[in-house]
């Protein structure tokens, strides 16, 4: 008899730990670090998202108003950092609690331009996202430069102007490139050119890829960078304006580079690396996958495929070996990567989206405000849920940590929580 009342404890003590602890798996504070989350590459871990954001699945825990920008926030486990541009004038970066809201420190310096005319629907405002290592926020102002700051304090550490370090003018564009951060050093496009610094102190260690005779159409960069292991070696892949490039992240040696056709050097997405291959698309004109290999002469590139599908600015996520896209017809596509065949096309919906993948599931983040969940299915466009996030234009990319989403609003931020499950389960 005691046995058996022992076993009925025991079962009951499983069944009520097991949730407990997948839930507090789906809370679970993490970092979204740099552009597109930790793994820069679009993809979250963790627990299975919700299959619904309607009704009070979704639920805002607090929204701070501000002036506007399109950098991404990001997030660590005590603060959201956000940029701003004020009054056309001044540049603003300000650390925000991750539970309240409430500002825990803001700094500020003289720093704007004025984008060309036909530019001018997407505003002056900053646009790169900053790059956060744990102690230091490192942010790309629009006036080409980059400033680290002390993450608990917002206390400058160093600065580099890039026109000043190279002698070359200002981005007609702005400093648009996200740095991306791999141990002590620190990697972007400024300065008309692919840059390695010593992220402690902001000494240039290399610079690549220089355009010293810049024009409108080729002068800055859109894209930003990523580090991967092709072809049995550690890249940088770098896409300029015009080219599609890999380079040796200790030195700023090419190992090889690709002409991409793009309209008035509008080549904007973070290329995707899919095994030894690269993916990209540009505006107004279409996609590829370009193979990367190695010989006994060095490496080579070769095209594996071309397709019709016109990219703009948002970059894919992959899923499964397919590559899930937003075009610049506001639709959504669905490419095999391995064959370049498109598998579907949805109806439109925004002028842009910014999009992160876990497993089968899709958030993307559409200019109008609007938040979709879309169901990673390569035969189908599957809309699972929508819902309304921001009356407001949401230009910057998305930001999740467990079961928290961070929202960049053209003039605010705002705190999105998913409900765990065990909260769903106690008002079923």
């Amino acid at each position: 008899m005691i046995r058996i009342i022992q076993w009925v404890v025991l079962v009951v003590v499983f069944y009520l730990l097991v949730p407990l602890m997948i839930f507090a798996r789906f809370g679970e504070k993490t970092d979204w670090s740099q552009w597109r989350g930790p793994n820069r590459d679009g993809q979250v871990a963790g627990a299975e998202w919700p299959d619904r954001l309607t009704g009070n699945y979704l639920e805002q825990s607090w929204r701070v108003p501000s002036a506007p920008s399109y950098s991404g926030p990001i997030v660590s486990a005590e603060a959201v950092f956000v940029t701003e541009t004020k009054d056309k004038t001044t540049e603003i970066v300000r650390a925000l609690s991750r539970v309240t809201g409430k500002e825990l420190w803001k700094v500020e310096w003289p720093g704007a331009i004025s984008v060309p005319f036909f530019a001018k629907r997407s505003g002056d405002w900053i646009r790169a996202t900053p790059a956060f290592d744990g102690k230091s926020l490192y942010v790309a102002g629009m006036r080409d430069v980059l400033v680290s700051l002390d993450g608990k304090t917002g206390k400058e550490q160093w600065r580099v102007d890039f026109t000043k370090e190279f002698n070359t003018s200002l981005p007609e564009f702005g400093l648009v490139c996200s740095p991306l951060v791999d141990g002590n050093a620190l990697y972007i496009q400024a300065g008309n050119a692919a840059v390695k610094l010593d992220k402690r102190t902001g000494k240039v260690l290399w610079r690549a890829l220089s355009n010293e005779n810049g024009s409108i159409m080729n002068n800055g960069a859109f894209s930003s960078p990523v580090l991967a292991m092709v072809a049995g070696q550690k890249q940088l892949i770098v896409q300029t304006r015009e080219q599609l490039a890999g380079l040796d992240p200790e030195t700023g040696r090419q190992l090889w580079i690709q002409n991409v056709p793009s309209f008035r050097g509008m080549n904007i997405l973070t290329p995707v690396v899919f095994g030894d291959s690269i993916f990209t698309s540009s505006y107004q004109n279409k996609s590829w996958l370009y193979r990367i290999s190695k010989g006994a002469t060095g490496f080579a590139v070769n095209q594996a495929w071309e397709n019709n599908a016109q990219g703009y600015m948002s970059t894919p996520v992959v899923v499964d070996g397919h590559a899930y896209l937003h075009l610049g017809n506001q639709r959504f596509t669905c490419i095999n990567l391995q064959t370049g065949e498109r598998t579907w096309t949805s109806q439109p919906f925004g002028k842009y989206a910014s999009l992160v993948a876990q497993r089968d599931r899709i958030l993307a983040l559409d200019e109008r405000g609007v938040l979709l969940l879309i169901k990673a299915n390569p035969k189908q466009f599957e809309l699972l849920s929508e819902k309304q996030v921001s009356e407001e234009e949401t230009w910057a990319h998305l930001a999740i940590s467990g079961d928290e989403i961070f929202i960049r609003e053209l003039n605010a931020v705002a705190a999105w929580r998913w409900r765990t499950p065990k909260a769903r389960l106690e008002t079923n």
